[in-house]
């Protein structure tokens, strides 16, 4: 999704933003937010038990070999379900939505972002395998900026990301994030970075 070259352009974008405000920007990719391994499984199970019923009713094969068509269709789908795009593809988009916001609030907390001082740090997530992103931020963040302006920097960022500019989206994000924050919490002589401005890349759980 991303090149080296983009990475550096996001992390300098990260640096830029905060040079103008006191608050903390950190940006994480996950390539997946869920393995949902159960999905193949669970759809190999669900038409394997309708395979019996055609067969007992329609024709004369012993329940051995029905038994058996059974365990055929069952192991031939869990394998060929199990290719990625199909397995994602089989997952229900509420479910894919629920599994990537719990990743980018696992992430608030392992990417320390909560320690900020004056609770001003921000999250950019983007999770690819569901096409979610969700800017998370602390509560004196969320004091001051309204959640329609986040919403509106994530519809502009998933539009982007939809045209296949996922670099030019995130640092255009960011920039805006940091518009925001600047504009309530302007920069301090005391400031630390505290945390890292690279980007963050998560492989599938």
């Amino acid at each position: 999704m991303i090149s080296d070259a983009e990475k550096l352009d996001v992390e300098n974008a990260i640096t830029k933003a905060e040079n103008k405000t006191s608050a903390e920007i950190v940006a994480v990719i996950a390539r997946a937010s869920g393995g949902y391994y159960y999905v193949p499984y669970m759809w190999g199970a669900l038409i394997s038990l309708a395979v019996p019923w055609p067969l007992i009713h329609w024709t004369w094969m012993p329940v051995q070999t029905i038994y058996l068509i059974q365990l055929g269709v069952f192991a031939g789908l869990a394998l060929v379900l199990n290719y990625p795009p199909l397995r994602f593809a089989l997952v229900p988009r509420s479910v894919m939505k629920k599994r990537a916001h719990q990743r980018a609030m696992q992430q608030f907390v392992a990417q320390d972002i909560y320690t900020t001082a004056g609770h001003t740090g921000v999250l950019l997530f983007v999770s690819v395998a569901e096409r979610y992103a969700e800017i998370v931020v602390d509560c004196e963040v969320h004091a001051h900026v309204p959640d329609e302006e986040w919403k509106g920097i994530i519809d502009g960022l998933t539009a982007d990301i939809g045209r296949g500019q996922p670099a030019k989206a995130l640092v255009e994000a960011i920039r805006r994030i940091g518009e925001h924050l600047a504009a309530h919490f302007p920069p301090s002589a005391a400031k630390e970075n505290l945390l890292p401005n690279h980007l963050v890349m998560l492989d599938a759980e």
